[in-house]
């Protein structure tokens, strides 16, 4: 009754400082900055601290983890990145907080719009990273990033994103999505089977 709570509360409490002691001496050197440590503080047979030691020590994300969002590019044959975006304008249309802003190319000749965005620039501290973007744009382009380190002094200098600061090789993408792009891949060559198999009939 009397404090018996508190009492227990703090029974807990030592037992996971001594707990911290006995892991470290078992583990050695491993217990921290490595991957495996990481995953044994992560999991439920961990005694002890539990903490990671941030910012050296970062927690992995899940694949389908999702923070800002980029825009996906491939690298041409001559050097020069061809962006996926076709500022068709689906993504502004669809986002929530109204963050994102393109402005379409035009033909300097013909005067008419291209299917390449002029301006493309996203303000990340109004982004919610719904993801909405990226799940709706056609093409591919937009995908969502797992970069959440994004602190900055000056949030209008810094963190309104442009057109080269959004853009990432489709190899980056590739690299934190591997499910997701070889899914999206497959997808992709089959579509394309498809339509060779329509114009040979």
């Amino acid at each position: 009754m009397n404090g018996l709570g508190v009492i227990k509360g703090l029974g807990v409490t030592l037992k996971h400082f001594f707990m911290t002691y006995v892991d470290d001496f078992r583990w050695g050197r491993k217990r921290y900055y490595t991957p495996e440590g990481i995953a044994h503080r992560m999991s439920k047979d961990v005694q002890g601290i539990t903490t990671v030691q941030y910012p050296e020590e970062k927690l992995p994300v899940p694949e389908e983890f999702r923070f800002v969002p980029f825009l996906v590019y491939e690298t041409q044959e001559d050097g020069t990145n061809e962006y996926r975006c076709t500022s068709c304008g689906i993504c502004a249309k669809v986002c929530p907080p109204q963050c994102i802003w393109i402005v379409r190319a035009n033909d300097p000749n013909t005067g008419r719009p291209i299917p390449d965005p002029a301006e493309y620039a996203i303000d990340i501290d109004v982004c919610m990273g719904c993801g909405l973007c990226a799940e709706y744009c056609p093409f591919d382009a937009i995908k969502m990033d797992h970069n959440y380190e994004l602190a900055t002094y000056d949030r209008h200098k810094n963190n309104i994103y442009d057109k080269v600061k959004l853009g990432k090789p489709v190899a980056y993408y590739a690299s934190i999505r591997p499910v997701n792009y070889a899914r999206e891949e497959a997808a992709r060559a089959e579509a394309e089977a498809a339509r060779a198999a329509r114009k040979r009939a």
